[in-house]
């Protein structure tokens, strides 16, 4: 790289802190070389590289949290290419080498079916085709003389090409280079990428919410790294005028006023031979209850994505999430019903939040940034529609039952295994902690995410090992040890696998369940009208104990059906309804066995499948379900066929 005569003394002086930095190492205990380093290295490059560039630590310090908790993920890029605790961006490099990994796919019209892939594969851009916000790399690049190899694979440098970025930003607004963290508001808002001043306001002031409370933490590779709080910083948020960013019309849109959003609407249109598409007009909460939000990954990049939401023969959903700086649009209204469940009683009674990721990629990380407007949206939602803020009621994709039989094998798996969900509840304020005494009925599961790393396959080669990579999940088996079989599950057909969109022997951080049986260090649950065994040793539990209740066949059953919905009793349908099928699916509950409780709902059908809503209507039975958590999924039983008893 031919490097210009005014930025050379820089470049010498970047490359003498990253070596300085690398010979104070062993005195902090660091071996000489290799990956053995100091536990401390990080903190250090983050203080040298703040000396080096004029910028407060404090504000590298934040900005880096709200990227990436300060983890470095092995040098692999993020969802949106974005590389090393500062997330710096080479969306071009991350595209050419990405892997071709499985993807789901996209749901029918009613979002009841099995999907193709959602985005094909593309031609890896130029450039200049690229938003300023997917190649940050290149410019720090330039500012710092380091190679774009080393930015990407080495932290310190990293860190300090994120230093020259916020730096550089802070020279062209026309602002010094102070020592006051609260000067650098513009810049950080700069540094989001983001092109309009809503999204770089949000950004920033979540960097200052991090700089005011502090952080401490280990990182991925084993760093201790802390940030000290900073309770009364009040930062210049008027500079926010001079970045020059335009303006974003976020009329239309149901989001806090602590988040970036925008109305980029679904479209409702007829098609075809009557056909229409692609959501159903409705009249929530009046009408009926909305009673869970649906976690998604997108398995596409956010521009593929958002042409996807506004084609009329596609699928939809509430909102989209945008993992570089947490921006939402926001494409069907709440008070409408967005395809996107594969069930349409959850479609009729959800919201659905898609997430730009991929499941099958773990080292396609997702940002703190959007972690953290995804929790704000939440929390709003399900303030303003009394949901409540637990894992019967904020589910993952893959947590949907199949709505009949015919349908549970082709039910969608995602997020995933390595959607990080006790940080996200924890962003909740509803972080997942014991209720209960040692030895109680009900566990709530919840491993340590950084440590849990079960093996997974299939996320590049089918039956070849993912990388190893922190988890959300605990596997089950048929017995208390891991040389007994993976448990089964029959609605699947098949017998269990590791595979990585395989979840019939697995648990989600946060779900609950009861408990069937202790032998040491393993732990057995009911679960799919089974034992299942995890272990769960006390120095290292993947479960916490908890209270609660719990169903059980009524006395003198022996089993009891379980459905994939709570859909009316055949007399509740008016003329001109159909009468839907009360299907159960090919699981039971059976004699004895227990399962935590979460609702208990009448059967509830709305029917809209045209494209006038002269004729939609919301039919509501007298039969009454309790939804329970059965397996990784939930699902229903009739009230009329169970007990409810206090764990115990």
């Amino acid at each position: 790289m031919r490097v210009p005569a005014h930025r050379a003394s820089g470049h010498r002086r970047t490359r003498t802190v990253i070596a300085t930095a690398a010979l104070l190492l062993p005195l902090l205990g660091a071996a000489p070389s290799g990956a053995q380093t100091s536990a401390n290295s990080l903190q250090l490059a983050f203080a040298s590289a703040a000396a080096e560039y004029h910028v407060p630590q404090s504000v590298l310090l934040g900005v880096s949290y709200l990227q990436s908790r300060w983890d470095a993920h092995a040098g692999a890029p993020s969802v949106t290419g974005g590389y090393g605790p500062m997330h710096l961006t080479d969306a071009r490099t991350a595209l050419a080498g990405a892997a071709t990994h499985h993807s789901e796919g996209t749901e029918d019209a009613r979002g009841d079916s099995a999907r193709t892939p959602l985005l094909p594969t593309a031609e890896v851009p130029a450039p200049a085709e690229l938003p300023g916000r997917l190649r940050t790399l290149p410019k720090a690049a330039e500012l710092t003389g380091l190679s774009a190899e080393e930015l990407r694979t080495d932290p310190a440098a990293n860190v300090a090409g994120g230093a020259a970025l916020l730096a550089d930003a802070q020279k062209d607004l026309g602002e010094p280079l102070s020592g006051d963290p609260a000067d650098w508001y513009a810049a950080v808002a700069r540094f989001s990428g983001a092109d309009d001043t809503a999204t770089a306001a949000a950004y920033a002031d979540d960097v200052y919410d991090v700089i005011r409370t502090g952080e401490e933490r280990t990182t991925d590779a084993g760093q201790q790294v802390a940030l000290a709080p900073q309770p009364g910083l009040s930062p210049a948020t008027a500079q926010l005028a001079e970045t020059g960013l335009r303006t974003l019309d976020a009329s239309g849109t149901e989001c806090p006023k602590s988040v970036s959003c925008e109305w980029i609407p679904a479209p409702y249109e007829e098609f075809g031979d009557n056909d229409y598409g692609n959501h159903d007009l409705g009249d929530r909460p009046a009408a009926q209850s909305i009673k869970y939000i649906v976690v998604h990954d997108t398995e596409g990049a956010w521009d593929g994505v958002l042409n996807l939401v506004q084609d009329p023969t596609y699928v939809s959903w509430n909102y989209t999430l945008r993992s570089t700086d947490g921006h939402i649009a926001q494409h069907v209204k709440a008070k409408d019903v967005a395809w996107h469940a594969g069930n349409w009683y959850v479609n009729a009674k959800s919201i659905g939040l898609e997430h730009e990721g991929f499941l099958a990629n773990p080292d396609a990380w997702y940002t703190e940034a959007m972690y953290r407007s995804s929790a704000r949206l939440v929390k709003y939602l399900a303030k303003k529609y009394g949901i409540p803020l637990d894992r019967q009621h904020i589910l993952g994709h893959d947590n949907v039952p199949g709505p009949t039989t015919s349908t549970v094998p082709g039910m969608h798996t995602d997020p995933g295994p390595y959607w990080d969900w006790r940080h996200y509840f924890a962003l909740l304020g509803h972080p997942f902690k014991a209720t209960a005494k040692k030895n109680s009925g009900v566990v709530t599961i919840r491993p340590d995410y950084a440590t849990n790393q079960p093996e997974y396959t299939g996320c590049v080669t089918k039956d070849v090992p993912c990388a190893a990579h922190g988890s959300s999940e605990v596997r089950l088996y048929s017995g208390p040890g891991e040389t007994y079989p993976l448990i089964k599950d029959i609605g699947r057909g098949t017998a269990p696998t590791t595979g990585v969109n395989d979840i019939s022997s697995r648990v989600s951080t946060g779900q609950q369940y009861a408990v069937a049986d202790r032998d040491g260090d393993w732990t057995a649950i009911w679960y799919l009208g089974q034992k299942a065994w995890f272990k769960n040793p006390a120095k290292d539990p993947a479960a916490v104990p908890a209270s609660g209740r719990v169903i059980t066949p009524k006395a003198g059953l022996r089993e009891i059906p379980v459905y994939g919905r709570a859909y009316p009793e055949a007399s509740a349908y008016p003329t001109g309804v159909p009468a839907q099928a009360v299907s159960p699916l090919p699981y039971k509950v059976l004699e004895n066995q227990k399962y935590v409780v979460g609702d208990k709902v009448p059967g509830e059908y709305y029917y809209a499948v045209t494209f006038t809503t002269d004729s939609h209507k919301v039919v509501v039975g007298k039969d009454l379900y309790y939804e329970i958590q059965y397996g990784h999924r939930v699902a229903f039983v009739r009230a009329a066929d169970v007990d409810v008893r206090p764990s115990r």
